[in-house]
């Protein structure tokens, strides 16, 4: 029997794109067999298996600004340019409730892809329960460079996007036969590769991860255009940015980011009739 999946991709502020379609989703009343996301993937899919519509820009435009959320005053402080205590915890249990019944209760299978340093293989790590898999989350968002390893049942941890940015091709070996793919990128984006040997002596430690870093324009691109090949093929749905995001990965501009999901939005409902006929195909 067919399993539908839904592969979210990642990319700091630009994922409130990912918001959008994914509030969209919410209205038109689809769901998924399984949701695999990676960083702002795995944090707004989160709030899309708890069906909390809204969520995510609402809390991302009021405190957007707030240093605790994310500055360079928490990577000073703290070591990780995210505020751990305040995004993972703060925020979620006090301050914009997340519905954790909601989620464990959810027939929805929920992974978020992450980095292992020692490897420097990707990890595809399946969540059950939010307030103890909340370390998983934080580890798929944890950006390299300005976060600390995050660790989780013997394993190092950090961003996912690092080994494995659009794990399609992962979810389908799961059993996940029929996926949509939002990804965060417009159509002919190719990621060039970074200078200078950064990931060499920052992970001197790592050196399976350093590679895995220092490659990432390759595989990155490998999978867009694998995905391309499938999506022409029929076998995936896929939803881009329609225009190119030109969000800063770090905005504190909340209308910038009402503007990023708007278009995510709009996307989505423009795709909806033929997305609703792909899955009943």
């Amino acid at each position: 029997m067919s399993r539908s999946g839904l592969v979210l991709e990642g990319g700091a502020m630009r994922g409130i794109y990912t918001a959008g379609v994914l509030d969209v989703f919410l209205e038109e009343g689809i769901h998924f067999d399984g949701v695999i996301g990676v960083s702002a993937g795995a944090i707004h899919g989160a709030s899309y298996v708890s069906e909390q519509r809204g969520r995510s820009i609402r809390y991302y435009k009021k405190y957007c600004k707030d240093r605790h959320f994310m500055s360079f005053w928490n990577l000073l402080t703290t070591g990780s340019i995210v505020g751990d205590k305040f995004c993972y915890h703060d925020l979620p249990e006090r301050l914009d409730p997340y519905d954790y019944d909601a989620f464990n209760s959810s027939e929805t299978e929920f992974y978020a892809c992450c980095s292992n340093l020692e490897t420097g293989e990707a990890e595809y790590l399946r969540i059950t329960d939010m307030r103890s898999g909340i370390d998983i989350v934080k580890a798929s968002a944890s950006m390299p460079y300005v976060s600390k390893i995050v660790h989780w049942e013997g394993k190092k941890l950090l961003d996912g996007g690092c080994t494995d940015s659009i794990p399609v091709r992962a979810f389908q070996k799961m059993g996940f036969d029929k996926n949509v793919v939002v990804l965060t990128r417009h159509d002919g984006y190719v990621k060039l590769p970074e200078k200078g040997k950064t990931a060499e002596v920052f992970y001197r430690k790592y050196p399976e991860f350093a590679r895995a870093v220092r490659n990432r324009y390759k595989t990155y691109n490998r999978t867009v255009r694998d995905i391309r090949k499938m999506e022409k093929r029929g076998e995936i749905f896929v939803i881009r940015p329609s225009v190119p995001l030109t969000i800063a990965r770090m905005s504190h501009d909340s209308e910038k980011l009402q503007k990023v999901y708007d278009i995510g939005c709009r996307d989505a409902k423009k795709q909806m009739k033929a997305l609703k006929e792909w899955l009943k195909d």
